[in-house]
């Protein structure tokens, strides 16, 4: 008699790796995304806390996140804070509209060596990623932001101006719970030597 095969995908869940800005940055960005709701009926950006995406979601299975935590943690441990600047907005038409993040080299080199880090230790493979170039931003309206009204969301946002800095000294590993995004866990990173 065979043994019932088990279903490995109900014990995955969806995770992904970014950086969460720092007060008041962050209430601003929520603030931002509630405005959205309000005045262009666009809310799924509210179903994750105002981020700056280093690894898409990825599934793991549920039983092994002492690894994952594991292995970010050494991670974190090795790799610099990075310094980061918002500025302005921009769009990816015909849905996205987002604040802009500078891309500095440290930010830049983060990512990348996040990504192979993730790819050699964490045998994690988004295929999709790989025609996509890191254009790091904070997204306040996306998928759900109709097409009459991210012409006039942006007609208003393109002239808007917002500058704020901070230096990234922790990442977040994000969890989905089924109905929204939360953040599972932060890893600090190494204060940059001066």
């Amino acid at each position: 008699m065979r043994r019932p095969q088990v279903d490995d995908s109900k014990e995955e869940k969806l995770y992904f790796i970014a950086i969460i800005p720092p007060a008041p940055i962050y209430e601003v960005a929520l603030e931002q995304k509630e405005y959205f709701k309000t005045h262009y009926n666009s809310k799924a950006s509210l179903n994750s806390p105002p981020h700056i995406t280093l690894h898409m979601p990825f599934k793991w299975k549920e039983r092994e996140e002492d690894e994952l935590r594991d292995q970010l943690l050494h991670f974190s441990r090795n790799t610099p804070a990075v310094p980061v600047k918002l500025e302005n907005f921009s769009s990816f038409p015909p849905r996205v509209i987002f604040i802009n993040v500078v891309l500095s080299q440290e930010l830049d080199n983060l990512q990348k060596s996040l990504h192979r880090f993730c790819k050699r230790v964490l045998n994690l493979f988004n295929a999709n990623y790989k025609e996509l170039p890191f254009h790091p931003h904070v997204t306040l309206a996306f998928r759900d932001l109709k097409k009459p009204n991210y012409q006039r969301a942006w007609e208003e946002f393109q002239q808007k101006n917002f500058e704020a800095e901070f230096v990234a000294d922790k990442m977040a590993l994000l969890k989905h719970d089924g109905r929204v995004w939360k953040v599972y866990e932060e890893f600090k990173l190494q204060e940059a030597v001066a």
